[in-house]
């Protein structure tokens, strides 16, 4: 049995192919740029170039491609969008067009002058990523399941906050299932208002294999405790300092007890040291993060948890968490399986076992494989 998984994050996109008749480490990996980081130099060398663009695909994730269009645009140059890729820069086609982005049909695209360069935007693009393992002799047909991780804000109605929307849609997934595979999800099974993850089953349509789209942050919480020290260690907190956005889970007997999601670029050490302290002391509150420009906090056991036992107090992953390296929290780096960069690929491969069951027990009996590693309630279904 075999499964690609790929976790799409700012700055890269992270693939394991996972193989049941090998040792987990032995799958393979590639660490390539991300969709977003593709798509913002091939709008900076038509920048260079002085020429017109013309946007087409599907909504994906922004950051340095919005702000290389940005640029394009300031530039004096032509940038045209069909609605759903204008999407990728606010779900409000009013504000983009606010921006200068000229909107036009599918149609319209293909009577632009051919002097205008087409660029495609998409998270996902299996024939690539297919085609990148093709050179070293491996196929990627036969396939049991592909999954998917991107961040989703979800589609907030114009007199709501996208953060409040992302937040009340946590809230309402972990009432529903209070797991971290909760936030993973069959292509068919995808709630309307997550546009992104939409948009990644869209470019994924012509697939053979059943897709699982989860959210990114949970992912790499998830995979995180197939860390066998984070695994024995309970309570805990988890956290994963992504580039743009910073999410901490407690973890307790009872489950996931607490959250809170900041944006990185708003957080030094003091004030994240602060914040995973108030969420083990169960007083961290909702307006305390989202006043701050934070997406926001729960908190459902209050009861505190006592960081100074043991022999860490934070487990930490994600791209930015050197941030974390002086912290008096004592943080542990977690590396499941030895590697931190496809941390959210483990998390993927085991929400594929609770959202396929078919496939659970190799899965899980691959994961269980990590020395003296225990199972935790909260991975369970």
């Amino acid at each position: 049995m075999r499964i690609l998984t790929v976790d799409i994050g700012t700055g890269t996109q992270d693939i394991f192919l996972y193989d049941s008749r090998l040792d987990i480490e032995n799958g393979y990996k590639l660490i390539l740029p991300s969709p977003t980081m593709m798509v913002r130099r091939k709008v900076q060398l038509c920048t260079q170039g002085g020429d017109a663009i013309a946007l087409h695909g599907v909504m994906m994730g922004g950051g340095p491609s919005h702000w290389a269009v940005e640029d394009h645009l300031r530039a004096g140059f032509a940038v045209y969008a069909t609605p759903a890729a204008a999407r990728s820069f606010n779900d409000d086609l009013e504000a983009v067009k606010q921006m200068g982005i000229q909107l036009v049909s599918e149609d319209e695209i293909q009577t632009l002058p051919a002097a205008v360069k087409r660029i495609e935007l998409k998270d996902f693009d299996f024939q690539a990523i297919a085609a990148a393992f093709r050179l070293f002799g491996v196929d990627l047909t036969d396939l049991s399941a592909v999954a998917v991780a991107v961040f989703d804000h979800g589609d907030a109605p114009p007199d709501v906050s996208d953060r409040q929307f992302r937040f009340d849609y946590l809230d309402q997934r972990l009432r529903a299932a209070n797991r971290l595979s909760a936030f993973a999800y069959l292509a068919d099974q995808i709630p309307a208002i997550m546009t992104r993850l939409q948009a990644v089953a869209t470019s994924a349509r012509d697939l053979d294999a059943p897709l699982v789209v989860m959210d990114t942050a949970p992912a790499a919480v998830l995979g995180a405790l197939f860390d066998p020290i984070v695994a024995n260690r309970k309570p805990l907190i988890v956290a994963n300092v992504g580039n743009f956005h910073t999410l901490a889970f407690r973890l307790g007997e009872q489950g996931i007890e607490g959250l809170f999601e900041h944006h990185t670029g708003l957080l030094n050490l003091a004030k994240l040291e602060t914040l995973l302290i108030r969420l083990a002391e169960g007083s961290l509150r909702h307006a305390e993060v989202f006043d701050d420009m934070g997406h926001g906090a729960l908190v459902y056991i209050e009861q505190p948890i006592d960081l100074s036992q043991g022999d860490f107090g934070v487990a930490v992953t994600g791209p930015r968490r050197k941030m974390m390296k002086p912290s008096s929290l004592r943080p542990y780096f977690a590396a499941p399986f030895g590697d931190m960069m496809i941390t959210g690929c483990f998390g993927l491969l085991a929400a594929v076992g609770d959202c396929l069951p078919e496939l659970a027990e190799p899965i899980r009996d691959s994961l269980r494989a990590a020395p003296d590693r225990e199972i935790a309630p909260w991975e369970v279904n």
